[in-house]
């Protein structure tokens, strides 16, 4: 009968455990696929001293508990040693037909991943204090709320990959971002209807940021996205019907220029109706001659909306252009105007016709979302300056 194996300070070892010539400890085991894997440690159990010079961690026996386990449930042990950047790229491989600016999306992603010590730690290494360490991290160098919020969501997403495919048993970023960083974000605030007329006014009025006007009134009376009129060529415009004819946006970034794409949902492609006031901004547009020749992007030419140079606006450019249009404003007027951005024309729209009453799926088809709950939380929005109107006239 073989007498069985013993470490160097005599305790028995069992089947699969082995302790190498230079002292460290090993257990054999076979994976789930068949294959043989080996686990390695300096301690045999936690009680163990690490030997001098040497990296400390979970003892052999702790190894074995937590590999058996694993084994048991159909976890792969080894598949949750793939890093984190690993296993964003797996996810992004399995859903790889996507437009351009998701594209883009997913590279910043991936580049945040590359210069965080998380994105090289193993999947099965990460925990949840992990995760909200990072998190903190990020809010330490200087990215906003909704970024965070945006790439913790993105995370979460290959975790629950990961643990379908047994990989990992919990999954670290499934937790509530607002209890471990503040939720800094401002309300969006549509402007009032004071606030707008004085707005369309200064606008129509100042040298530098006249030629802005008619952009700010089709912004306002049609509630398009930055890109939807970024992207308006001459062929969308249509006086006949009184629409404007949506099936595409422009964007643009560093790394491609610019570059089309469709509406950002299946429901931005619409006609959007022209009012009068839209119908006659839209005129003065084409009256201008580019000051050079046609660009064509993606099969598109004929731009409406160009710069100086005779390329098309972009919104980066708006966004720049009205922040300092509102700068300039507020110097020389004690009735300042709050921030304005063309997505805040564009709430500012939504809004009015919500305090309107109009009909919510009516509004969600003019707006273009694709859930109606977007659509119906600006009604549950009222200000306070429509709340007192409504109740006068419920009064009188």
């Amino acid at each position: 009968m073989s007498e069985k194996r013993r470490d160097s300070k005599g305790r028995l070892l069992k089947t699969g455990e082995s302790q190498r010539a230079d002292g460290r400890y090993l257990y054999k085991y076979v994976d789930k696929a068949g294959k043989t894997r080996y686990a390695y440690s300096w301690k045999l159990v936690p009680t163990d001293p690490v030997p001098k010079g040497k990296r400390d961690g979970k003892s052999l026996r702790e190894l074995e508990t937590e590999i058996q386990r694993d084994l048991q449930d159909g976890i792969d042990t080894t598949g949750g040693k793939m890093t984190l950047c690993q296993l964003y790229a797996k996810q992004n491989a399995q859903r790889a037909n996507v437009k351009e600016s998701t594209r883009q999306g997913r590279k910043k992603l991936m580049r945040t991943l590359e210069g965080d010590i998380l994105g090289a730690r193993s999947i099965d290494s990460i925990r949840l204090s992990d995760a909200k360490e990072w998190a903190l991290r990020m809010k330490d160098r200087g990215y906003a709320y909704q970024t965070i919020s945006n790439y913790k969501r993105s995370l979460n997403a290959s975790f629950r990959i990961a643990i379908a495919d047994d990989l990992v048993r919990k999954n670290p970023f499934d937790f509530k971002l607002n209890e471990v960083i503040e939720d800094d974000r401002t309300p969006r605030q549509a402007l009032t209807e004071e606030q707008e007329e004085r707005l369309l006014s200064f606008a129509s009025k100042d040298r530098t940021y006249s030629k802005y006007y008619d952009a700010i009134v089709i912004l306002l009376k049609t509630g398009l996205r930055i890109s939807e009129l970024c992207g308006l060529t001459r062929q969308d415009i249509d006086f006949e019907n009184d629409v404007i004819h949506v099936d595409h946006q422009l964007l643009s970034s560093k790394e491609t220029g610019y570059y089309i794409e469709t509406p950002k949902t299946k429901s931005g492609v619409r006609d959007v109706p022209m009012s009068e006031e839209v119908k006659q901004a839209f005129r003065r547009v084409m009256a201008v001659k580019p000051k050079a020749e046609p660009i064509g992007i993606g099969g598109y030419s004929g731009f409406l909306f160009l710069n100086g140079k005779g390329c098309p606006m972009t919104n980066a450019y708006y966004t720049s252009t009205f922040a300092n249009l509102r700068k300039k404003y507020n110097k020389s007027h004690e009735d300042s105007l709050p921030k304005i951005t063309p997505h805040i024309l564009r709430h500012t729209f939504c809004t009015r016709l919500a305090n309107r009453n109009m009909n919510p799926k009516s509004l969600q088809y003019i707006m273009g979302h694709a859930n109606i709950s977007i659509t119906l939380n600006l009604y549950a929005h009222a200000s306070i300056e429509n709340v007192k109107a409504e109740l006068r006239s419920m009064v009188a």
